[in-house]
């Protein structure tokens, strides 16, 4: 198959089963996207041991896709300027002090914890692995993501504030997050080259400071020529082919640059949705624009899911390591509450919470795409040195993003209104969540 064909077929499939799914499950679209994607994944499985031609073709059409590349190096950039075009800058600064925390000291707790518990538990099952092999997976675990948490939370009425917190920190901690893979696969000699365990600490505050900030100051200076850009003149067609030079050439640029990409677009996206909405459109591109975006938006979005569910293809269940996978699921919750339970806990001094509210942001801490393809990216690497290994986290990678989509996603709503967090409860600010 020819790079059209493919995306032929991913487009007519995420069709196929968003119709199926309005018209039999009425689940949330990404939701119920990876649900058709994994029963045809289970389906082509099962035919494959009838049929082995079958099951190697649908591996080789995955290998051509190849999913680390195409989300981390095309759809990301496009998903977050999506997702960031429609948050409101002053509600995201009234916020910035929770978000800084949990996008940053946050997700390295539940990095540290994860690895920790998880170094535990695969010695507990006979599986001898290197420590920083857990780090990494820690890593590669802890980042909520942007595209399944936005995509969740545009089906809940949720209070503002916490769809604030829950969505800005998504929004930022995938680039820290990347960042502290790449530090941590350099210390593990995963990185091209071999980086010294002493020098980690070093190693992550380099990338940190070229990566993150480096992509923050250069999302700003695309996003403000952008919107000089749009100032300039009236005309949606026009603007809309800017936005769309402003995702796809900046996002390349960040990476010629090797500064942060998906940081980068999640700041000019903020601009432009809140500066540039205000001051450089008309009313007529405003709405052409939100509606470009939102389209582009939702099949992306269908596509990523889709492939989320079909890559159930590429794994390898044997031995201890299907313990360790559904082991896996607690040690990302564990990580996760304490990762938004310490930063909650020091700022309970400064500020007020509902008692629910680690809960809350625990459980709505989607993993998603994100996670997958950063597993995937080890198959050149950890894939060659140590197979076993490689297949192992993969699986346990797969199985904790799968159960935070199908289970958490589908439980958000419900929890929500057992713990009676409502719309009326946000509207005193602080005081909501």
């Amino acid at each position: 198959m020819d790079g059209f064909q493919i995306i032929a077929l991913l487009i007519t499939l995420a069709a196929l089963f968003s119709y199926l799914n309005h018209r039999f499950l009425g689940l949330p679209t990404t939701i119920g996207l990876m649900v058709f994607g994994l029963l045809t994944s289970f389906c082509l499985i099962a035919a494959g041991r009838l049929v082995p031609e079958l099951e190697s073709a649908a591996l080789a059409l995955l290998e051509r896709i190849d999913f680390d590349d195409t989300l981390m190096h095309g759809m990301l950039g496009f998903l977050l300027f999506a997702g960031a075009l429609h948050v409101d800058l002053e509600d995201l600064a009234a916020q910035k002090g929770v978000i800084a925390l949990l996008a940053s000291v946050g997700l390295l707790i539940s990095t540290a914890v994860v690895a920790v518990l998880t170094w535990g538990v695969l010695r507990g099952l006979g599986i001898e692995i290197p420590f920083m092999l857990c780090l990494l997976f820690g890593a590669l675990i802890s980042p909520t993501d942007p595209i399944a948490v936005l995509a969740i939370l545009k089906t809940m009425s949720v209070p503002k504030s916490l769809e604030t917190k829950i969505t800005g920190e998504s929004l930022f901690n995938d680039g820290l997050a990347v960042v502290v893979f790449l530090a941590i696969s350099g210390a593990a000699g995963l990185g091209g080259g071999h980086t010294d365990e002493g020098s980690l600490v070093m190693n992550l505050l380099r990338l940190f400071a070229l990566e993150t900030i480096g992509g923050a100051v250069f999302g700003a200076a695309v996003g403000w020529i952008a919107f000089l850009a749009f100032r300039s003149v009236d005309s949606y067609e026009v603007e809309i082919l800017i936005s769309l030079a402003l995702v796809s050439g900046g996002y390349a640029l960040a990476q010629v640059l090797h500064v942060s990409g998906p940081i980068a677009m999640v700041v000019a996206g903020l601009l432009i949705g809140n500066h540039g909405r205000r001051l450089a459109m008309s009313d007529s591109t405003r709405e052409h624009l939100d509606t470009f975006w939102k389209l582009m938006d939702e099949i992306l979005n269908a596509i990523l899911f889709v492939l989320i569910g079909l890559e159930v293809i590429v794994l390898s269940v044997h031995g201890s390591w299907l313990a360790a996978a559904v082991l896996a699921i607690p040690i990302t919750l564990v990580g996760r509450a304490l990762g938004v339970g310490i930063p909650l806990t020091a700022l309970r001094r400064l500020r007020r919470f509902t008692p629910h509210a680690a809960k809350v942001l625990t459980w709505g801490g989607l993993r998603g795409g994100i996670s997958v393809a950063l597993a995937l990216s080890l198959s050149g690497t950890l894939g060659r040195a140590d197979r076993d290994a490689y297949e192992g986290i993969l699986l346990m990678t797969y199985v904790a993003v799968s159960f935070s989509i199908l289970v958490q996603g589908l439980t958000m709503a419900p929890l929500l209104r057992r713990l009676g967090v409502d719309r009326e409860l946000a509207d005193g600010g602080d005081e909501g969540i």
